[in-house]
């Protein structure tokens, strides 16, 4: 159950920084997490690498796959013990070649490992209070993050309520302002409300119909 709010609570976090236009964009970066060189599945792996034991890696891929990463962490164990420069090379095609499957398995595709340092604050979070046991921390910045974009949309939508039967532009100007309001505090609801699935299918789902419906 923990981990169901954990995932909701991320995806809540991921529409608190921008408006409905700009979210589907946001979304691959999100799920791309497992890409990055700091993200859980390459941590998994460096782990196993340094202990021998491949063991925690194929949770991360698919039981079709487990053939294909047991032979290549043997492979790369082998080629470690041939020096610094050799095992930095083994290393990088065995994280690349691990989060290429584990990606595949999720139905989306590969670009190539990121940078450490550039997942969304929340998501860093996430991954924090999964280790400490704890989602107090994660609860206090989503929380935060979503009454500060309320009241900020609110606020917005309220100055132009003043002006939108003054002239053509001062009532588009309202509606821009109402739509991204009302959007928002929407997208806020549902997304508290659907049930955690894996690869999201649900969500995006509903984000766009969402978006099309207004």
């Amino acid at each position: 159950m923990k981990r169901i709010w954990v995932v909701l609570l991320v995806l809540i976090a991921a529409m608190m920084f921008v408006d409905s236009d700009s979210a589907p964009l946001l979304f691959p970066f999100v799920l791309a997490h497992c890409d990055t060189l700091d993200g859980p599945v390459v941590k998994t792996a460096k782990e196993a690498l340094i202990k021998g034991d491949v063991t925690p890696v194929l949770k991360w891929v698919k039981k079709e796959n487990e053939s294909e990463i047991k032979d290549l962490f043997r492979r790369t164990l082998s080629v470690r013990a041939k020096g610094k420069d050799v095992q930095e090379l083994a290393d990088l095609y065995f994280l690349e070649t691990l989060v290429r499957v584990h990606r595949a398995g999720e139905g989306e595709p590969y670009t190539g490992l990121k940078p450490a340092g550039v997942v969304e604050p929340a998501v860093v979070e996430a991954d924090k209070a999964l280790e400490s046991g704890s989602v107090e921390m994660l609860v206090k910045l989503i929380t935060e993050a979503a009454s500060q974009g309320i009241r900020e949309r609110f606020e917005r939508a309220k100055d132009a309520q003043r002006h939108a039967n003054h002239s053509v532009e001062g009532g588009r100007a309202f509606v821009e302002a109402y739509v991204q309001f009302t959007h928002y505090v929407e997208r806020l609801h549902l997304d508290s409300k659907v049930q955690a699935e894996h690869h999201h299918p649900a969500t995006k789902s509903t984000m766009t119909d969402e978006h099309h419906r207004h």
